[in-house]
């Protein structure tokens, strides 16, 4: 793998699950990380403890990434702090399942906002030093929700689905400026936000995945890591499933 040293890796979400594997995978190939957190920065700061434990260095950025003022905050603050952004990781989000008669207006639009519009507020905070730069890599975390579907996730599916429109769109505008843009699409992963499923369904999930068992955070953070290396350099707006075979 690519050593990533030198460069500056911005995770959103990344205090929990994925987003911390991901920080925690960067920083052991070189990176300099910048974790970002909306509440929980208890464990945000533990996970940067755990970096600088194993020679990294890191630090915590707090700011809601759907609200666009904190997206040019969370930005603003990792180039002050590093003097440049290298890599962004769109991890953040969240669910509020329900089946569509029964899901109310606001928890459509919440996920919607946290897990669509925030990969519209970093990657347009992020473009200005990746083109004064003239070097970026973005990896979006989507879902297989986006591409096949979920009874129950009218509102994350849709969500995931328009990250994925919204990656090959970005890489189509900013491949000329070294700006590569792709995707991440985790299958059943266990985090924060599958552990209410029932264990039926659980069960059911992993009879469909090829492989025979649940993801792990480690294994989608060895698939951003790659798409974010330069060993990816010719790699854009592309959908990556890390799904056991699911799909």
């Amino acid at each position: 793998m690519t050593s990533f040293s030198g460069k500056v890796a911005l995770v959103t979400g990344g205090s929990r699950g994925i987003g911390q594997a991901i920080c925690l995978r960067l920083s052991s190939l070189g990176a300099r990380v910048v974790v970002n957190y909306q509440k929980s920065a208890q464990a945000a700061e533990e996970t940067v403890a755990t970096i600088k434990r194993g020679g990294g260095e890191a630090v915590a950025v707090q700011g809601d990434v759907s609200q666009l003022l904190d997206a040019q905050h969370i930005v603003k603050a990792t180039t002050e702090l590093f003097g440049r952004l290298d890599v962004l990781v769109n991890n953040a989000g969240t669910t509020r399942d329900n089946l569509l008669a029964l899901m109310k207006e606001e928890d459509f639009d919440l996920v919607i906002r946290n897990d669509l519009k925030s990969v519209f507020n970093m990657s347009k905070a992020a473009l200005r030093p990746m083109m004064r730069q003239k070097y970026g890599r973005i990896v979006n975390i989507t879902s297989i929700a986006g591409m096949v579907g979920n009874p129950g996730q009218t509102n994350y599916s849709a969500a995931k689905a328009g990250i994925i429109g919204f990656t090959k769109s970005m890489a189509k505008e900013y491949g000329a400026k070294n700006i590569t843009v792709n995707a991440v699409a985790p299958g059943f992963v266990p985090t924060d936000l599958t552990n209410s499923l029932p264990q039926e369904i659980k069960d059911g999930l992993v009879r469909l995945t090829a492989l025979g068992r649940m993801g792990t955070p480690e294994d989608v953070a060895g698939a951003v890591a790659f798409l974010a290396s330069d060993e990816a350099s010719y790699i854009t707006g592309q959908v990556l499933a890390v799904d056991g075979g699911l799909t």
